[in-house]
């Protein structure tokens, strides 16, 4: 797995780390690296989980993104939500209850 210069992956939450390396491998079926463009730092949507450190990017592969996102949504669960959000998707750790 890459990260963007200046990304840090240390401060994210247990949960969110591990799904890092879930990420990692899905990536790597499809014979491509991982790429994490954001994490706590940067702008966010007010009341972004990304404050919280329960949230990070990772960008798109080459892959068509709906074939990644519904493996994505697959290996991580119903604790975590992933959208397509333009050039990344946004995995978030938001547990329903």
């Amino acid at each position: 797995m890459l990260l963007k210069l200046g990304v840090s992956v240390a401060r994210l939450i247990r949960q969110c780390r591990r799904a890092l390396s879930l990420i990692d491998a899905l990536y790597a079926v499809f014979a491509e690296e991982a790429v994490v463009t954001s994490t706590y730092e940067g702008s966010h949507a007010p009341g972004s989980l990304h404050y919280s450190n329960a949230a990070f990017d990772v960008r798109l592969s080459k892959t068509p993104p709906s074939v990644v996102l519904d493996r994505i949504k697959k290996a991580l669960g119903k604790d975590f939500d992933v959208v397509l959000h333009g050039d990344h998707f946004h995995i978030e750790y938001d547990p329903k209850g």
